[in-house]
């Protein structure tokens, strides 16, 4: 049974036109396969790749990023119940939500905020990427999810996050960062399971508008605390102009910034839809991906 709301039909079809919406579709009607990415601050892919063989487990290796793994004869639920997950030494990812910390290329020694980071996925990939030797402010403003977020951080071991519970917005401008992950709320059009009954209750124009507005300020905020000359990446788990492109925009015309053009090795292994900003990235959903958008972007002004 297909759920889709119409109006979100139409608004696919405006954006990318008849037959690239119904793959769209397609996709929205695949059941996606368990992904997760090795924690290397705990062990090596070597390690989980034994792990997997001893349970008959089959998977398979991501090209674009070697830590990542996908699952072919197992659930979620049976990759849990194994010790590597239950102690740390995997996190449960997507493999798009991977993308963001990848292209922001994270260094050691730097500054980097993570604006909206609960449950912590991408928090911790950062500290894994940096080898716990940058300095990672986490932001959560929702108690619930930033105590969620100090539970994963504690359990992978990334020692180099600090937490705030506090909504980013109001983050003050004497804050200054080398870098900074905005990972921004969004209505999860890229998400979406095209069997969920509940879809229409949630997925609303009224959600789209409410989403726009947080994009807005929180990008405006990213802009105000990155350093000039430094660089930032916008993403969102939505496939909708109006929140992807439009506000990264309408920022570069007004904060003085650019588009860095992503690239990453193997990068063509991923499947992607058009975008209306050359150099930045858009996911198709498909068994593999959730549908998601991601921007990286330079701070130019002195």
């Amino acid at each position: 049974m297909n759920y889709i709301p119409e109006f979100l039909i139409k608004k696919l079809e405006e954006q990318y036109g008849k037959s690239p919406t119904n793959e769209i579709l397609d996709g929205y009607n695949k059941k996606r396969k368990t992904t997760f990415r090795v924690n290397m601050l705990k062990t090596s892919t070597e390690d989980v790749e034994k792990v997997l063989s001893e349970n008959k487990i089959e998977y398979e290796k991501v090209k674009w990023y070697e830590d990542a793994f996908i699952i072919n004869n197992a659930q979620e639920t049976e990759i849990q119940n194994l010790e590597i997950y239950q102690n740390g030494a995997i996190y449960m990812q997507s493999l798009s939500s991977m993308l963001p910390p990848i292209i922001l290329n994270p260094k050691e020694g730097t500054d980097i905020l993570d604006m909206a980071s609960a449950p912590g996925g991408k928090t911790t990939q950062l500290a894994t990427l940096t080898n716990n030797k940058a300095h990672i402010t986490a932001c959560e403003m929702n108690k619930i999810r930033a105590e969620k977020l100090k539970y994963n951080i504690e359990k992978q071991g990334a020692t180099s996050v600090y937490v705030m519970e506090v909504d980013s917005r109001r983050l003050n401008d004497y804050f200054l960062f080398d870098q900074v992950l905005l990972d921004s709320p969004c209505s999860g059009s890229g998400t979406i399971m095209a069997e969920d009954i509940n879809l229409e209750k949630y997925f609303t124009e009224k959600l789209i508008n409410k989403c726009k507005k947080t994009q807005r300020e929180l990008l405006a905020k990213a802009i105000k605390v990155l350093k000039p000359g430094k660089e930032m990446v916008y993403s969102t788990c939505s496939i909708l102009a109006e929140e992807n492109e439009e506000i990264v925009g309408q920022a570069i015309e007004r904060y003085g910034c650019e588009i860095v053009p992503i690239y990453f090795e193997k990068m063509e292994e991923i499947p992607t839809l058009p975008t209306k900003i050359e150099g930045t990235l858009c996911v198709a959903p498909n068994e593999l991906y959730e549908g998601f958008f991601v921007a990286k972007i330079k701070k130019i002004n002195l």
